[in-house]
Parts: C-alpha cells; sequence; structure tokens
C-alpha cells in the first residue's frame, strides 16, 4: 500500500509539473502575437524552428530515456555503469549533431531558409543538443524518485524563459530608447534558460565516467529502435505539417500563413492538455489492472468517459471562441477556423491513444509504430497535395486523416489480438449530438449582439452538458448530492 500510495503521488506531482508547464508555455502565445504582426511572418518562423527542434530531440535521444528504465532496473546490471553508458551515448550523439550543424552551417540554413539568419539554426541546435542531454539526467532523477526536484526544475526552467520573454520583448522596449524587438530573441532566452538548467543539474552529471562496452550497447540499441520508431512517428504527426508547409508556400507568405496557422493551433492545445492529464492517469490505471478479469471493459468504459469529456471541452472552446480568439492579435484571426479541426484531431489522437494500449499490454509495441507511420504517411500526403490549393486548412484537415487513419488500424487489428468491445454505438450517438450542437453554433449569424451569441451557444452546451448526467453520469452517483438528497 505504501509503495501505491508513493507511486500516486510521485504521479501527480509529474502529471502537475508537466501540464502546468505546458499551460505557461502556452501564455507565451498572447506576447508573441501582439509583438510579432502576421504579415511579418516572425512568428512562422517560431512555429517552424521548434517544429524542427522537437522532431531533433526524439532523434538526438534516439529512445535511450525509456532504455535506460528498462536496464538500470535489472537485477544483472549496475546501475551507475548503465547511467554512464546512456549519458556517453547521448552525450556523444549530442556532440556530433552541434559539430555536424556548425560545420554545415551555410548549407543546412540555406536547405531551411534561414540563410540571412544563421544564428537562429545554430542557437537552437546547442538548445536542442542540451536539452537531449539533460533528457538522461531528468530520467535519473525519475528513477531516483525525486519527483519534487524534477518538477521543480522544470518549473525554473519555464519560469526564466518566460522571465526573459517578458524582459526583451516587454520590459527593454519601454524602458530603452531605441530598442529593437526581434524574433531571434525567443532563441536566446530559450538557450539562456537550457543552459542554467544544465547548471542546476550538476549534482546528477557530476560523477560522469565516459563508458563504452560494446556489449551493452548492442543490447541497449535493440531494445532503443523500437522505441524511436515509435517516437519518430509520433513527433511527426505532430510536426510534419508546420515543416512541410513552407517548403510548399515558399518566402515570405509562407512565413506568414505558417505563423497564423501555428497561433491559432494553439488554442486548441487546450485538448492536447485534457488528452495528456488523462494519459497520466490511464496508463498507471490500466498497467495496474492488467490481470484483472474486467479490466477490458474497464477500458472500454474509460475510452467512452474520454470521448464524451472531450467532446464537452470541444464545444466548450468553440462556444467561446468569440472570448478565446482576444489572446491572440486580430490579423490572426482569420485562421481560427482550424481550432475546430484540429480539435478533432487531438480527440481522434487520444481515442487512438486509448485504442492501441493493447500493443504495450501485448508487447507487440511494433504494431503500434507500424499505426502510427501509416497515420503519418496519410498525413503527410494530404498535406503535401492539399497546402498548394487550400493552404495550412490542409495541415488541419491532415491531422484528422492522419489520426483517424492510425485509429482505425489500431482498432481493427486489436480486435483480433486483444478484443475490446468498445459501445461504439453509444459512442458514436455522443459524436453526432455534438456535431448537431457545433453546427446550431455555426449557424448563429456572426451580426447578432455578442452576448446574445454566447447565451445561445451556452444553451447547447449545457444541452450537451444534461445528456451526459441523464444517460451517463447521474447525479444521484456524486456521495454528497446522494446525502443531501436523503436529508
Amino acid at each position: 500500500m505504501a509503495d501505491l500510495k508513493s507511486l500516486a503521488k510521485d504521479s501527480a506531482i509529474y502529471g502537475l509539473s508537466s501540464i502546468v508547464g505546458r499551460f505557461l508555455n502556452y501564455l507565451l502565445v498572447p506576447l508573441y502575437t501582439r509583438v510579432f504582426a502576421a504579415e511579418g511572418g516572425e512568428y512562422g518562423v517560431v512555429t517552424e524552428l521548434y517544429s524542427y527542434v522537437a522532431l531533433a530531440l526524439v532523434l538526438l535521444t534516439f529512445g535511450m530515456e525509456t532504455t535506460f528504465f528498462r536496464f538500470v532496473n535489472k537485477s544483472d546490471e549496475d546501475s551507475a555503469r548503465v547511467y554512464n553508458t546512456v549519458l556517453t551515448l547521448v552525450g556523444g550523439v549530442c556532440l556530433l549533431f552541434v559539430a555536424a550543424v556548425a560545420l554545415f552551417l551555410s548549407p543546412v540554413c540555406a536547405a531551411m531558409g534561414y540563410a540571412a539568419h544563421p544564428d537562429y539554426v545554430m542557437v537552437m541546435a546547442v538548445c536542442v543538443a542540451v536539452d537531449a542531454f539533460l533528457c538522461m539526467p531528468f530520467a535519473y532523477l525519475r528513477y531516483e524518485k525525486k519527483a519534487l526536484k524534477f518538477a521543480t526544475l522544470k518549473l525554473i526552467a519555464i519560469g526564466l524563459n518566460i522571465a526573459l520573454n517578458l524582459l526583451c520583448f516587454v520590459v527593454l522596449p519601454r524602458v530603452v530608447d531605441g530598442f529593437a524587438v526581434r524574433v531571434g530573441y525567443v532563441f536566446y532566452a530559450n538557450l539562456v534558460s537550457t543552459l542554467v538548467t544544465a547548471l542546476l543539474l550538476c549534482r546528477e552529471v557530476r560523477g560522469f565516467r565516459p563508458t563504452f562496452s560494446k556489449a551493452l550497447v548492442r543490447r541497449m540499441w535493440a531494445y532503443a529502435w523500437p522505441v524511436l520508431i515509435l517516437g519518430l512517428a509520433g513527433i511527426l504527426n505532430q510536426t510534419a505539417d508546420k515543416i512541410i508547409f513552407p517548403h510548399v508556400v515558399e518566402g515570405q507568405e509562407g512565413k506568414v500563413q505558417l505563423g497564423i496557422y501555428g497561433a491559432c493551433v494553439k488554442i486548441a492545445m487546450i485538448m492536447a492538455m485534457i488528452t495528456q492529464a488523462f494519459r497520466y492517469a490511464y496508463e498507471p490505471f490500466v498497467f495496474s489492472r492488467q490481470n484483472a478479469s474486467d479490466v477490458r471493459s474497464d477500458q472500454a468504459r474509460a475510452t467512452k468517459f474520454f470521448l464524451i469529456f472531450t467532446l464537452l471541452a470541444f464545444l466548450t472552446v468553440t462556444a467561446y471562441m468569440d472570448l478565446l480568439k482576444y489572446l491572440i492579435r486580430a490579423d490572426y484571426w482569420e485562421g481560427l477556423r482550424v481550432v475546430p479541426i484540429v480539435m478533432g484531431a487531438e480527440i481522434l489522437m487520444g481515442v487512438y491513444f486509448n485504442v492501441a494500449f493493447w500493443c504495450k499490454l501485448t508487447d507487440r509495441t511494433l504494431w503500434n509504430a507500424l499505426f502510427a507511420f501509416a497515420g503519418c504517411a496519410v498525413l503527410v500526403a494530404v498535406n503535401i497535395l492539399g497546402i498548394p490549393r487550400y493552404g495550412y486548412m490542409a495541415c488541419a484537415w491532415g491531422g484528422v486523416a492522419g489520426y483517424g487513419t492510425a485509429l482505425l488500424l489500431s482498432y481493427f487489428v486489436g480486435q483480433r489480438y486483444y478484443p475490446v468491445r468498445y459501445p461504439l454505438r453509444s459512442m458514436a450517438a455522443y459524436v453526432l449530438l455534438a456535431a448537431f450542437f457545433f453546427l446550431l453554433m455555426a449557424l448563429i449569424p456572426a451580426d447578432w449582439p455578442l452576448w446574445v451569441r454566447l447565451g445561445a451557444n451556452t444553451l447547447c452546451l449545457l444541452a450537451f452538458a444534461a445528456h451526459i448526467l441523464y444517460h451517463d453520469f447521474p447525479l444521484e452517483r456524486v456521495p454528497l448530492l446522494r446525502k443531501l438528497r436523503r436529508r
């Protein structure tokens, strides 16, 4: 029981720090869109480079974080030797990466479209290399069950990054005459916060000794490469559209449109936060009950309730879009039409995560990678074929098509290897009901007074919530309300 309480406490700390961290980073979006006008394309630069960073981070860690946990907990392995080996491998790859970018900086920048700003590429290359290396000390903190230190350091880094952004984009322009605001400050602030985090993790790398055992490395790589494949597929599903877009729509217009798309997508990331919070609770729940007789029925119910509450969140964001749009500048508002589509893609991604969980429970993780890559291939195809004609709307629909493909494949293959009886009829009814209320909201004339539109949207939202309470979450089940009713 004590171990379970410790697990619950640590999970809560990791989960809260991650969600809070993402929310704090989310608050930079209003700042950037206030500082950078849409027609300047600066936010498109931020969106594109951070997409490359996310992809590079997966490549530079190449599955070693998960591999570290697998090998350090083996009874026949020396934990210090495993940790030193992982640090050596990841550190060596990161050093080679920075050296290669520095050596071929001009052609790399030309290929990415940043020949005029090689400093942007070089700074972010150093940032992602240091971040990749720091993933291992952070993993060591988790191994040592130092959840509080882990969360504290993560939040310090995010807080420092936000403070530096406020200094560069709010304080200095007001107190220093002639101070020019430049998009490069975004990347320099990131570099400083990353280096400070590295200093704070000195204790975790103080005893580091370069170690290379060919036999150990061979066994680690045999375990790590499927993890790398799955990670690549997952990150490409999230970033491929933003990497492809400026190569299909070239020049300044590509940066402008990508900036509009990237800013509006951030509003839809509310759904990603909900999905991540659910994942932190769902994974330990299912793994702890994987041998229980009713685990499959629990999975089916959990998937249904995940769908219900994400649809409720979808309608909530849609209902109050007239208020949420003020998070970004008015010249970005033309891209708000992608928000419902991207939220729909996020819902499909969350359901796919639930449905594909059978791969982890049956040790068939390669299937998961195949599903993710199939979805990624569909996403890339929709982007390449659709962007020239439909612009960033093709990016939004590409996510729906990609995650939808992965979801269907994982469901049909899963019913063969790990059949789960999902309440498909009930789930489909909720999807259709949410679509009905979404259409009602969309049909409300834009020239109606704001308070009338918000009131009508709120009625639609309350009607959907009432349906949930009546059919799947009766108020009598709430202990406090049941006691009050008895009185």
